[in-house]
């Protein structure tokens, strides 16, 4: 399926993720389908959202997952996408924010602007025009959630990975922004912590000859957190939270 005007014509509510993998946004497409959400995945091919949309697609013939072609790099897409979701789908009831991209690592000093640019491009700004596409909805209704998936070096910055650790603090910066200033609208703004290497097969390759499975994250597991948060009344709200495994070093 994908994102041509085929109305949807149940009252399913909608979660959009944006940046659905093989990893964990295929986790969490599967763990929002099992709960009667219609998934909307948003990404920059639709290659890359075949597994989270099949996955979905395999919970139950009750729920509906479509594929919208954006680029979280460039503002104006993502509205874009997320403005045919609601017109396809119905209105985002859940946003959540899961991009990721490779980053060079470097000293400070050699930090090329160009690089920088581009990870505020894709952490803060793609965010940001997310928030902007859903938030006014969510507003007019009176409840929704919106979630960012991030890192603890959105706590601790970096002598090998500057561009990283900026990318992530000015992320939590908006998630906390957000949750401020919305929160009183019924707005629950979470900021995921992940301390740790999900079990994807790029991580598993990378740990090859190892006990994989100790060291890394099940994404499965992981997606049931963000589940669990979207469940919280709004009279115990969480805004932080920090996933790591039992066997994970603390980073900071």
């Amino acid at each position: 399926m994908n994102g041509d005007s085929i109305p949807s014509d149940n009252a399913n509510p909608i979660c959009a993720i944006i940046g659905a993998g093989e990893g964990l946004g295929k986790s969490l497409a599967v763990e929002f389908a099992t709960h009667g959400h219609d998934i909307a995945l948003v990404s920059r091919s639709q290659a890359g959202s075949d597994a989270a949309l099949s996955a979905a697609l395999e919970v139950t013939p009750r729920i509906d997952a479509r594929f919208f072609a954006a680029d979280a790099t460039q503002p104006r897409s993502v509205e874009t996408a997320l403005q045919l979701v609601a017109q396809d789908m119905g209105e985002v009831e859940v946003l959540i924010y899961n991009v990721r991209d490779s980053f060079k690592g470097c000293a400070p000093l050699d930090l090329e602007y160009e690089a920088l640019e581009q990870t505020l491009r894709l952490e803060v700004v793609g965010a940001l025009a997310a928030a902007k596409a859903v938030l006014p909805g969510m507003r007019r209704r009176g409840h929704g959630s919106l979630m960012f998936s991030s890192a603890t070096a959105a706590f601790r910055g970096s002598a090998i990975n500057p561009a990283y650790a900026i990318g992530k603090f000015a992320l939590r910066a908006l998630s906390q922004s957000l949750s401020k200033a919305y929160a009183v609208d019924g707005i629950h703004v979470v900021h995921f912590r992940i301390d740790c290497d999900l079990d994807v097969p790029i991580m598993r390759e990378y740990y090859q000859g190892s006990d994989a499975p100790d060291i890394l994250a099940d994404p499965d597991a992981i997606a049931k957190s963000y589940w669990a948060a979207h469940q919280q009344p709004p009279q115990a709200w969480s805004n932080e939270i920090e996933l790591r495994p039992l066997t994970e070093k603390w980073t900071y």
